[in-house]
């Protein structure tokens, strides 16, 4: 992991994402995939994104990519607001994305040398066909793939394999900000360590910032700077990955580290898992005031009437909780 740098290379305001879904005839609804999420990254630090499924983690990463255009917020990459169209596209010249399937984010009908240089065309970013052949014999290399493998397709690969063409296709525009969303997730355990670790060597190698979406806290904890926490659309916590792990302030980021599994059996035994009540809710029908008031312990009226800011509660710890004080 690399030193913050304390400058941010990429900051979200206040990001909305709504989806209008059909509920009968001739009426729609707003499904709320994030609802007013703010955060910033620095240059060449990992910020770990976490939560259950559907919690709009890979909603924000998309979001921030303009795959899905946002629905209000703003995004500053650099200083410079993504606004228009131009600005899009000059964005993912520095920002790319790992998707989390190897199997189906790569087409089968393509070598793996027009895979990975497919983003060389598109942004004509070489001038003879010597140079293009070069530069994906230099990004396989990056990868651990050999100039052998060029010719090959997708299907004759491992899972392991095929996410590290994926990684090699989004460094192919010399990117500065790569978000990964659960690049790991589908592969076999042993496979994850070595996936983790090569985006550890490329971050020192290449300079590079992540956003690092996941739902395996311990991956996130090896990986991250820091760690940000999100439940049903919105952010309720945000610290450092020590400060998240050792002392979480949020009754759910407290109940999230409760279920990792400890390798050593004294500690394991020792602690108490925190089980939530209840089922989280729809997004389509989410509860007024604090999203998780429903499945929390402490909620009050105050929950139920208002969301809680997300405030600084500690230097550099936000929390989103009426009574984070009391419960700490």
């Amino acid at each position: 992991m690399s030193e913050n740098k304390n400058q941010p290379l990429l900051e979200v305001k206040d990001l909305k994402e709504y989806f209008n879904v059909s509920v009968g005839i001739l009426k729609s609804k707003p499904l709320k995939a994030v609802d007013g999420v703010s955060f910033s990254i620095n240059k060449g630090e990992t910020l770990g994104l976490v939560g259950e499924s559907g919690c709009g983690k890979t909603t924000v990463g998309r979001t921030i990519l303009h795959l899905y255009e946002p629905t209000s917020g703003e995004i500053w990459y650099n200083g410079k607001q993504i606004k228009t169209k131009e600005d899009v596209n000059e964005f993912r010249k520095k920002a790319t994305m790992v998707f989390q399937d190897p199997y189906s984010s790569l087409n089968p009908r393509m070598t793996v040398a027009d895979i990975i240089g497919e983003p060389l065309d598109v942004h004509k970013l070489y001038k003879t066909r010597e140079e293009r052949q070069a530069r994906i014999l230099e990004l396989m290399s990056h990868v651990g793939l050999n100039s052998e493998h060029a010719s090959r397709y997708a299907h004759e690969f491992s899972g392991g394999q095929r996410q590290r063409i994926g990684i090699a296709r989004a460094l192919a525009v010399n990117p500065d900000f790569i978000i990964c969303d659960e690049p790991v997730s589908a592969l076999d355990v042993s496979i994850q360590a070595q996936v983790i670790n090569m985006f550890d060597e490329l971050q020192e190698k290449l300079g590079l910032t992540y956003l690092f979406i996941a739902h395996d806290l311990l991956v996130v904890r090896h990986i991250s700077d820091r760690i940000a926490v999100m439940y049903l659309g919105k952010m309720v916590e945000l610290a450092n990955a020590a400060d998240i792990y050792e002392n979480p302030l949020h009754p759910y980021s407290k109940s999230l580290l409760s279920a990792v599994p400890v390798p050593d059996p004294k500690i394991a035994r020792s602690n108490q898992r925190i089980m939530l009540s209840g089922d989280i809710p729809s997004p389509l029908n989410a509860p007024s005031g604090c999203p998780f008031r429903t499945r929390c312990p402490y909620a009050t009226e105050q929950c139920s009437a208002e969301m809680p800011a997300f405030n600084e509660v500690k230097p550099g710890h936000f929390v989103a909780c009426h009574r984070v004080h009391e419960i700490n």
